[in-house]
């Protein structure tokens, strides 16, 4: 059944294709592609926004996220400084236009709806660039995306008043801006139970942290209640209902910008309640700085790292800058990803792929294949089956 709630702009494809002869919606088939990908098999209203869409645009949001959480996003935007960046968000642009079903077409074709509602970011990487040089850190696309972002967009150039950065960045479909807050609610909320089954948040540095921000513990207040939470060991019930609290502090406003005439899918803004994003921040501010910052995870992000950055180096000696390994050409990836670096046309296209390689791993896959490179008691026949 069509949803009148887009029109014919919304549903176009990137290849300009038709979807006429399938039973499926195109929100369906954008929702079934991305179920039906390797990438994603790694991971495992009033207003008539499709469930379809948005089903896929979220079950999208992490395809790009490389081994090691953001540490490793770090890692391989330092190591691609120079070569046009890494980022998380842009990488999963990447895999949905260039590299999902590239046997039969380029991406996986997606509907310019779908393919705008994952633009969380609408920088290109040199846009994002500091006035000394210094290459961005985060939140940006790869240059040569312009074209799908010009295509999201239809063509038409941003408002002067977007300039950007930041401010082009609040830019966002309705869809994108529902993903993005069940995003930072997963964030805030998840990693409290998750933490606290963990042993990583105790009442004991919950207290601690609030005394040190001068955050309030008192009763009803956001950290009070989940200390309350704690000492009843009803964790889990306290996220699920706090969960429910974030989707109904959610309402829609009309807004006018220059796609609102063009497109439902700008006609309209995501208004959160405001002390709702403050207990959000709040929970995401002391999951950072007492779990997220403490030693022990820093040790495995240096870990994770220091593995991505040994398994670079190797790997550009031989694929991208064509050297030998110990005097030697032999081979260290399959190949069909050997051609593939080989067909590039220059040394960013090559380093381009040898990154998607690297991120595209688990973080057990990662390991493994840094033990076999570098770990002289792993490599026999049963540790490479395994």
């Amino acid at each position: 059944m069509h949803n009148g709630f887009y029109n014919a702009w919304d549903l176009e494809r990137r290849s300009g294709l038709s979807d006429s002869a399938d039973y499926r919606t195109p929100f369906q088939i954008d929702r079934d592609r991305v179920l039906h990908t390797p990438t994603f098999r790694r991971l495992q209203s009033e207003f008539h926004v499709d469930p379809d869409l948005l089903e896929a645009v979220c079950l999208s949001h992490d395809l790009g996220h490389p081994p090691f959480g953001h540490a490793g996003e770090r890692s391989l935007n330092f190591l691609m400084k120079d070569l046009g960046g890494f980022e998380g968000n842009a990488q999963t642009l990447r895999l949905l236009t260039e590299r999902i079903f590239s046997a039969k077409r380029t991406g996986m074709d997606p509907t310019r709806a779908f393919l705008d509602g994952v633009l969380k970011y609408k920088s290109l990487w040199t846009e994002r660039k500091a006035a000394d040089g210094h290459a961005p850190e985060h939140h940006f696309l790869y240059d040569d995306q312009h074209a799908h972002l010009d295509w999201a967009m239809g063509g038409n150039d941003f408002p002067i008043e977007l300039t950007p950065g930041d401010v082009r960045d609040t830019f966002k479909s309705i869809e994108c801006q529902i993903m993005d807050w069940a995003d930072d609610t997963a964030y805030s909320l998840n990693d409290l139970s998750d933490s606290v089954r963990a042993g990583f948040l105790t009442i004991e540095k919950i207290e601690a942290w609030a005394e040190k921000s001068g955050a309030s513990t008192g009763e009803g207040t956001p950290l009070g209640d989940l200390l309350k939470a704690i000492r009843r060991k009803r964790v889990d019930p306290f996220v699920g209902k706090r969960i429910g609290s974030y989707i109904q502090a959610t309402r829609l406003e009309s807004d006018v910008n220059f796609l609102s005439a063009m497109t439902n899918r700008y006609r309209y803004r995501l208004v959160i309640d405001p002390a709702v994003k403050a207990e959000s921040k709040l929970f995401k501010k002391l999951a950072f700085e007492v779990v997220f910052l403490s030693p022990q995870l820093k040790q495995l992000e240096h870990k994770g790292s220091r593995m991505l950055r040994q398994l670079w180096d190797v790997l550009e000696k031989r694929y991208v800058r064509g050297e030998s390994i110990d005097g030697q050409d032999f081979q260290l990836l399959a190949a069909d990803t050997a051609a593939e670096i080989e067909a590039a046309p220059d040394e960013l296209g090559r380093a381009r792929i040898v990154c998607d390689f690297l991120a595209g791993m688990t973080d057990g896959y990662a390991a493994r294949t840094y033990k076999r490179l570098f770990v002289p008691d792993f490599g026999s026949i049963g540790d490479l089956i395994g």
